[in-house]
């Protein structure tokens, strides 16, 4: 009996990268509504929006979560010694992660969610959209946002295991994100950190691996723009340039 081989939906790949912004500011905004917990590389950035937006109203949380993005990135130049072009692009997908995030929460926030039923469902809802986000910036050559680009960079530089590099930086980014709530709010007050933070990290992993999966078998990616070659440059730029600072992760 022959096979049936279902036809799959063209999708261009710097489609995936505006899906995947979008969808992970919906999914942040969703999670934000919620109050159950941040996901954890936003956690830091959602603490100082608490605090700014108290004394600034001007301060909204895409802003601070660019602008946090942006001190990320001289931080990751001051210890690299060098600005990489692909800084340049990191920072425009944090902008314009930004500007979707301001203009979800003005929508999103809206809605109703006083029960803990709802807001259970609306945090649910959030965390498939931001998994189902980053499983479409997978699929796309455009420079990611800066918090995915410190993992690359550190792991390329360090010749570190990504996966490895990846959990440290979440781990960090949650005592962050702690030590700024209690310096802020007072000590034992876990602003943006709570039960769905938790879950966040059990389950993301998983989930973005199911919506990849899911996209691999709907989609057929490719690019409409001759622009790989260019992006695949500036991510590239200077890796032969010496010796690696470090051992290799088996």
């Amino acid at each position: 009996m022959d096979t049936v081989v279902k036809k799959k939906i063209s999708m261009y790949t710097e489609a995936a990268y505006l899906l995947g912004l979008l969808f992970l500011a919906l999914g942040t905004a969703f999670m934000d509504l919620a109050n159950l917990g941040m996901g954890m590389v936003i956690v830091p950035g959602y603490v100082i929006f608490l605090k700014l937006s108290q004394h600034f109203s001007f301060f909204t949380f895409g802003t601070t979560a660019y602008l946090f993005q942006l001190v990320l990135l001289i931080l990751l130049a001051i210890a690299g010694r060098k600005f990489r072009l692909s800084y340049l692009f990191a920072f425009m997908s944090a902008f314009l992660f930004g500007c979707f995030l301001d203009l979800f929460e003005l929508l999103v926030l809206k809605i109703p969610c006083e029960t803990l039923p709802a807001r259970i469902v609306f945090y649910t809802v959030g965390e498939i959209f931001c998994a189902w986000g980053v499983s479409f910036m997978f699929h796309t050559y455009v420079t990611p946002e800066v918090y995915e680009l410190i993992v690359k960079e550190v792991s390329r530089k360090r010749q570190w295991n990504i996966n490895r590099v990846k959990t440290a930086y979440d781990i960090a980014s949650v005592a962050l994100g702690i030590i700024l709530s209690f310096s802020f709010f007072g000590f034992g007050r876990f602003e943006g950190i709570k039960i769905g933070t938790l879950i966040c990290a059990l389950i993301n992993g998983p989930m973005i691996s199911v919506c990849s999966k899911a996209n691999e078998a709907l989609f057929e990616f490719k690019d409409l723009l001759r622009l790989r070659t260019f992006f695949e440059g500036i991510e590239n730029e200077g890796e032969d340039a010496g010796q690696p600072d470090g051992e290799a992760d088996p």
